[in-house]
């Protein structure tokens, strides 16, 4: 393999780690425009959960369609597509006249979207061994809260510059540029990009069965763990902005950085636990047991948040609503990267297909339960203490259903 070959995944994946930001951005800046729209048509607070709730019934829907949909055409061919199309939706936005055509069109934003996590990681796992792979998904995955930061900041701006219906076109047009390095960097889907020599080579052809996979408590721990952690990131994506408004009187701007802080916090934490992981492997540490550690310890850290509905201190709530998100970081690239090191094969993008239905599941239900309790409660302590639930939950499942000794031998 030449230099250059052994560093074209590498940019590719960077563009990923792009397209995976800008796919975030187009999906928090709702969260941003929600207030203002809801002044406009006077919606309530269950409308709002459920406007942002809309992009995710039909985004994990499909997650498995677009997992064999991956595996079957290519990264290339399904990620231009879905990437055309999410970006239309999102400055067809701006066109929005109420409440049905604003569902309808984070409907099809989540169609578009759904090939982002099956593809990009299909690419992965087809261009990086075990001690590398990490790293890739922690860059890649990075993006997930790279685009939130960096959307409420910039939405945040928008917003006073343009109003919502000005915010999305520009968002929304704006992306499409990212299309030109990508179509000329990724001329095919290669699996001939991964390594081809060592115990890496031939991964991919020992395929195992969907069934063995079904039947595997790993399969299931993990889909169980993934809703758990995704429960607490969509329910701070979704409502943090409205959380800062409301319970401590921010504007628009001091929501926009509040939010990217902590979001752009987690991201820094996700690559250094990826990158820090991939290092204890190379030293010949267990590589199940190094991502399931830093996975668990994760679980540990966001769980900190429920402090914030037990003091009445401004600033011990804004620190634990920053803390317990970049702390919730250590376990992101790594329970990505465990799943593939526990179910190998060659089925990958509709693996991570299952495992995606499961985050994007949370993304459904948990906007809408935060609105409910927040409208029932008129605060934000019991959607705070429903998040420390999902978290304990998912934690125990790291610690008794993901385990090495339950994973799917592969077919030979």
């Amino acid at each position: 393999m030449t230099a250059s070959e052994d560093k074209r995944p590498w940019g590719v994946v960077l563009l990923l780690f792009l397209a995976m930001a800008l796919g975030y951005v187009h999906r928090v800046n709702l969260s941003s425009a929600l207030p203002s729209m809801a002044e406009e048509f006077d919606w309530s607070a269950t409308q709002l959960g459920q406007a942002s709730a809309a992009f995710f019934w039909i985004y994990f829907i499909l997650q498995v369609p677009a997992g064999y949909a991956a595996d079957r055409w290519g990264v290339r061919f399904v990620f231009t597509a879905g990437f055309v199309i999410w970006c239309c939706a999102t400055a067809l936005t701006a066109l929005a006249t109420g409440f049905a055509m604003l569902v309808g069109l984070r409907l099809l934003l989540g169609f578009g979207q759904s090939i982002l996590t099956p593809a990009g990681l299909r690419y992965i796992r087809l261009s990086f061994p075990e001690e590398q792979r990490g790293t890739a998904v922690g860059v890649y995955m990075a993006g997930t809260k790279v685009g939130p930061a960096a959307g409420f900041v910039i939405a945040a701006y928008l917003l006073e510059a343009f109003g919502w219906r000005g915010m999305f076109a520009v968002l929304g047009l704006g992306a499409l540029p990212w299309l030109v390095p990508f179509l000329m960097r990724v001329k095919r889907d290669d699996p001939a990009a991964r390594p081809a020599s060592g115990a890496w080579a031939g991964a991919e052809e020992r395929t195992v069965p969907t069934g063995e996979i079904l039947r595997s408590p790993v399969i299931w721990g993990t889909v169980l763990g993934t809703f758990c952690y995704m429960y607490f990131v969509y329910y701070c994506m979704t409502w943090m902005p409205t959380y800062f408004k409301q319970q401590h009187g921010m504007s628009i701007k001091e929501q926009g950085w509040y939010s990217a802080v902590a979001f752009g916090g987690m991201a820094v934490v996700i690559v250094a636990a990826g990158r820090a992981a991939d290092m204890l492997i190379r030293r010949g540490f267990d590589a199940v047991a190094v991502r399931k550690g830093f996975t668990i310890a994760g679980f540990v850290l966001a769980a900190t948040q429920t402090i914030a509905a037990y003091t009445d201190s401004e600033q011990t709530m804004l620190f634990f609503a920053v803390f317990s998100l970049c702390g919730l970081g250590l376990m992101t690239a790594n329970y990505w990267a465990l799943t593939q090191t526990l179910i190998p094969g060659g089925r990958i993008a509709v693996v991570v297909g299952i495992q995606n239905t499961a985050s994007n599941f949370a993304g459904a239900v948990s906007p809408w339960i935060a609105g409910w309790l927040v409208e029932r409660t008129g605060s934000f302590d019991a959607p705070i203490r429903v998040a420390a639930f999902w978290l304990a939950l998912g934690l125990a499942s790291y610690v008794f259903l993901v385990r090495k000794k339950y994973a799917p031998p592969p077919a030979r």
